[in-house]
């Protein structure tokens, strides 16, 4: 796609979504058994103010891809309905590409392309082609410049296959593809994507996941990431955003959270021949051994302490070194030892 644009008040190198303490919090009713109790709960205020996200700040850049992950109900859609202007906060303020979003919502739509996994802006019945014509004129999208970017999103997700096929006959990979295909046909300079893969195989995830990264990398475009897949984070993402029970828990670099949260990275090492048996008392301090199978042994050890040729050199005395692989801990762990951390100290303040 072409380069995309962006509004006179956001240049290169300056945020472009900044949220300063953004706080939503939901009224919930009381419930209250029987008839009369259910007429009196639509006109009393009893009830409750319930937080769904808590003092939430950030600036993300331009061309940035961040991922903004949390459990179900930690407040990561919340977040982006009111990035969208779709919900306006209880406190806090926000602007994305320039605009306060639930003030401006109708310029920003133009700023703007959204893709909710479990749901589809295209119509139903229509084949995919006439939904895509149809956006076109809502977005009020020149000729030229739709004829470039729909060619485009065809080449680069493969939709001519399935370009007259109904939207409800479509596979759900294929669907995801026109939603994406649908969210930037007007060149936005900020896509907001919730749970893009879900539900697909690995093939679909991966073309979504090529697509993204070199949309990316070709127009700078910048992209807010919600999903439960950690795949998709550790493809796409090199910043990362946690957040659980509406505020953030983590805010910064992969490399980062792996090295604060993570548990000891792995060498596994093929030797020519080892004994059956290595004392640990063998091996440099910090180092040991965590598997063996023949002459396939793991090491374990932490980063802080060793890089992996100081481990490989530590241990060239056990044989001859055939090959060797380096096993980072899975993301997924990692996520996990900083909501473990993060409840214990919680519970102990």
């Amino acid at each position: 796609m072409s380069k995309v644009g962006q509004p006179e008040s956001v240049l290169d190198g300056e945020p472009i979504i900044t949220a300063d303490g953004l706080t939503k919090e939901f009224w919930i009713r009381s419930h209250r058994k029987g008839t009369f109790g259910a007429l009196r709960s639509l006109v009393d205020r009893d009830g409750k103010s319930v937080p769904a996200v808590r003092n939430v700040s950030f600036e993300i850049n331009r061309g940035e891809i961040v991922g903004y992950i949390g459990p179900n109900g930690a407040g990561k859609s919340t977040t982006i309905k009111m990035l969208t202007g779709i919900l306006v906060p209880s406190a806090g303020s926000a602007t994305v590409a320039g605009h306060v979003p639930w003030e401006e919502r109708r310029s920003l739509a133009s700023k703007i392309g959204v893709v909710f996994g479990q749901r589809t802006q295209l119509w139903w019945d229509l084949p995919l082609s006439e939904s895509l014509e149809l956006l076109r004129y809502m977005y009020r999208v020149p000729a030229d410049r739709f004829a470039r970017t729909y060619a485009t999103a065809i080449e680069l997700l493969d939709l001519d296959p399935f370009l007259n096929t109904p939207v409800r006959q479509l596979s759900l990979g294929q669907r995801m593809r026109g939603d994406l295909a649908a969210a930037l046909l007007h060149e936005p300079p900020i896509l907001y994507l919730d749970e893009p893969t879900i539900g697909l195989d690995l093939v679909a995830k991966t073309r979504i996941r090529d697509f993204l990264s070199e949309l990316n990398r070709t127009t700078k475009v910048t992209i807010l990431l919600t999903t439960h897949d950690l795949a998709d984070i550790e493809r796409l993402c090199r910043r990362i955003i946690v957040i659980d029970k509406g505020q953030i828990m983590y805010d910064g670099d992969m490399a980062e959270l792996r090295h604060r949260y993570g548990t000891a990275s792995q060498l596994i090492v093929d030797f020519d021949n080892v004994p059956d048996q290595i004392p640990q008392t063998d091996l440099v301090p910090g180092i040991a051994i965590v598997g063996q199978e023949g002459p396939r042994v793991r090491f374990s050890f932490k980063r802080e302490e060793f890089s992996a040729p100081q481990v490989l050199e530590s241990v060239g005395f056990l044989g001859t070194v055939r090959d060797m692989a380096i096993e980072e801990p899975a993301i997924e762990e990692v996520i996990g030892n900083l909501y473990r951390e993060s409840a214990t100290f919680q519970s102990t303040a």
